[in-house]
């Protein structure tokens, strides 16, 4: 497999020609101006509008009544599993702040999509402090959540797995791993996230902490625009570069989906113990494999498992389409700019 190394762009370049047909996603010699009168990736462009219309702030959510529900309204396994869900966002978005700020921007030398990376940091940071939110609305020893990254094994072990890819390209930048990476992004956020959003929703569905579903409701929103921007991306990239996307690369890439559908799965029993209704061992797994189908078909590759999707009502309570059919009590609802789709790009 080809190994060049990915260069990282120069925050200045005055020497540079580059014209707007010849940016690249990386590896082009742009000025670092943000030159936005002219623009090649337009997808990109208007991503970047819709991120900015998307704008919402946590503390407008109410988070009174499901202190309620936490204390009184949970079974001891649903809020062990609330609290493990929980603990599991926060490592993610704060791995993601800092890996796409730290690991991937600087090597991306194309001004629309640098402009986008930095919105999608800011949301990432942005959905840390709505776990904050979360956490010290129902939590009386918020430490025992944020500490949970350290004492549960299970969580320790999927942690450190979801941060290797991330960790290899600090360690190594070649072209192959920026590339494994932007794979690695659209498992974070299009199977991992989504698969711990589902659990919110799943206590929504049964009347208890609705506050928090309608909290994790905006933040899918935003993981939306990610995903779309990563698998823009991947497929820009081999239009750029088609020797890059070898039949060593595909293996690789759907032994990546393969790891993390098996790794999500173990996890979602973890956190269920089977004692969440709606949510078996079957379901679990049957969801997270629809899902890994999905990223794959995006970027023009072939299914792995062929499962259909098993728990469609997700879907409802994840969208902002259909307003006459919000059961959430928020005011943060006003901020609601419409739901986006992979069809928009």
């Amino acid at each position: 497999m080809n190994d060049n190394v990915a260069k990282r762009k120069k925050i200045y370049n005055p020497e540079s020609t580059e014209s707007v047909n010849d940016r690249r996603i990386f590896n082009g010699n742009p000025t670092s101006m943000f030159d936005l009168n002219k623009i090649k990736y337009q997808w990109a462009y208007n991503l970047w509008k819709v991120m900015l219309a998307n704008t919402w702030f946590p503390e407008e959510v109410g988070m009174a009544q499901d202190k309620r529900d936490y204390v009184g309204g949970l079974t001891e396994q649903e809020k062990l599993g609330y609290d493990r869900a929980l603990a599991q966002l926060i490592f993610m978005d704060s791995l993601q702040t800092n890996n796409l700020i730290d690991n991937v921007n600087p090597y991306i030398t194309s001004p629309e999509l640098n402009l986008i990376l930095v919105r999608q940091a800011y949301e990432e940071a942005l959905h840390s402090q709505s776990y904050d939110v979360m956490v010290q609305a129902i939590s009386d020893n918020s430490d025992e959540i944020y500490e949970m990254w350290r004492r549960d094994v299970e969580l320790r072990n999927k942690n450190d797995h979801i941060a290797d890819v991330y960790m290899e390209l600090a360690k190594n930048p070649t072209e192959q791993n920026l590339l494994k990476a932007f794979f690695a992004n659209q498992i974070l956020e299009g199977i991992y996230f989504y698969s711990g959003f589902s659990f919110f929703y799943t206590l929504a569905k049964s009347g208890k902490m609705l506050a928090s579903a309608n909290m994790i409701r905006f933040i899918q929103r935003d993981e939306v625009t990610h995903l779309i921007l990563f698998s823009s991306m991947i497929n820009s990239v081999k239009k750029e570069r088609p020797d890059l996307f070898t039949k060593s690369l595909e293996e690789e890439v759907v032994e990546m989906f393969r790891k993390a559908v098996d790794l999500e799965s173990s996890w979602g029993d973890y956190i269920t113990q089977g004692q969440i209704l709606g949510l078996t061992s079957e379901i679990i797994r049957q969801y997270i494999e629809y899902l890994a189908d999905e990223r794959l078909e995006r970027v023009g590759m072939k299914k792995i498992y062929n499962s259909k999707h098993p728990i469609k009502w997700v879907d409802q309570f994840s969208s902002f389409n259909d307003q006459k059919t919000n059961f959430f009590e928020s005011k943060v609802t006003n901020y609601s700019k419409g739901s986006i789709t992979f069809d928009d790009f």
